[in-house]
């Protein structure tokens, strides 16, 4: 059971951000954050005020149930609406727990998705290609804003590996448990013995950092430039274009060559090394938070296999949930991959939900 003391606060902390907003005495930047904040809080007061009214609720039709000289036809329709406002009562407070559940304030945050050839030679980079046109389906169909940072094909006309950028409303939040290794089970174009071939490739979703999020000083970098070379640089290969930035504290080094300008490609790097630092420091702080806690998901493991796509049997499994959907071919082209995403939501909040009791 929630405190009624704790609703009481959400409902109170709603009517004064309506009294706030409506009183034309904030500045702008205020106005947005307490806009902003309305705009949640707004989502579940329908929910809080129904649930603190329960009791009183409940009182009075049991009071009719009660009552020696009611209607029997009354009492029938006391008892019919008791069972549903205990039934409604359950959902609200399901709601609400899930809605006042510390918040990862990187959910609302644009997105970094990296995709990398894994295991199994030229059939993972394929399959690393057909990942990331489901990512692009997918952020077609929710009208995201998709930009590619950085692209290595193979031989094969796969991806070694290939960096994106996708904006628009609460990225990360839908794609953040995509992070781990996806498997594929399939036969290869040059199999001639109709052989299924197993190979992998990994994913790696991260919130994108602003600069406020992360004070990176210019003391802690290394900056080397290089001519570009290879797919995609053999254009600009005549003067030094390319940049590798290495952060010096933490040892990771980020290489941008597919701009023909250097200041856009030392850009590009600065946005991906921005992202890993920021997931770097928010992993070690999740880590100090859960040690005595394992999670199945949202853990961002790379090396974690969290999903299988088995093409002779057109289904695709997700480990973590026991999760098969028959439909693989919807999948990859982003049809059913809200319905994986709202399972994998629903389960690590019952998780988090758990680990409050």
């Amino acid at each position: 059971m929630i405190p009624p003391k704790t609703i009481e606060e959400l409902i109170s902390k709603h009517s004064n951000l309506e009294k706030d907003l409506s009183s034309g005495e904030i500045d702008k930047k205020l106005f947005a954050e307490k806009s902003k904040e309305y705009s949640d809080v707004n989502e579940i007061i329908g929910t809080a005020k129904s649930y603190i009214s329960f009791e009183q609720d409940k009182k009075e039709l049991q009071k009719i149930l009660n009552d020696n000289s009611a209607d029997e036809e009354l009492k029938k329709m006391a008892e019919i609406e008791l069972v549903e406002l205990e039934s409604k009562h359950e959902i609200d407070e399901k709601k609400l727990k899930i809605f006042l559940l510390p918040k990862d304030e990187a959910d609302k945050k644009n997105a970094i998705i990296e995709i990398r050839a894994g295991t199994g030679g030229l059939e993972a980079s394929l399959f690393a290609s057909d990942l990331f046109k489901m990512y692009e389906k997918v952020s077609h169909k929710k009208k995201w804003s998709l930009e590619l940072i950085s692209i290595s094909r193979s031989d094969a006309g796969g991806l070694k590996e290939v960096i994106a950028s996708i904006k628009g409303t609460n990225i990360y939040s839908t794609l953040k448990y995509e992070s781990g290794v996806h498997r594929v089970q399939r036969v290869p174009d040059t199999e001639t013995q109709g052989r299924v071939h197993t190979s992998a490739a990994t994913v790696a979703v991260l919130p994108e950092a602003e600069e406020v999020d992360l004070k990176i000083n210019d003391t802690d970098l290394r900056i080397d430039v290089f001519r570009a070379g290879g797919p995609g640089g053999q254009s600009v290969n005549t003067t030094d274009s390319a940049v590798r930035i290495t952060h010096i504290p933490s040892g990771l080094s980020v290489s941008q060559q597919d701009e023909k300008s250097q200041h856009k490609n030392k850009s590009k790097g600065m946005k991906i090394l921005r992202a890993r630092l920021y997931e770097l420091e928010r992993s070690r702080i999740d880590q100090e938070r859960s040690k005595d806690r394992k999670t199945k998901i949202g853990t961002g493991d790379r090396s974690e296999r969290i999903r299988t796509y088995n093409f002779p049997q057109g289904r695709v499994t997700d480990h973590r949930i026991n999760l098969t959907l028959h439909r693989l071919e919807e999948f990859l082209e982003g049809e059913a991959f809200d319905e994986m995403i709202e399972s994998l939501t629903l389960q690590a909040q019952e998780e988090s939900l758990n680990n409050l009791r």
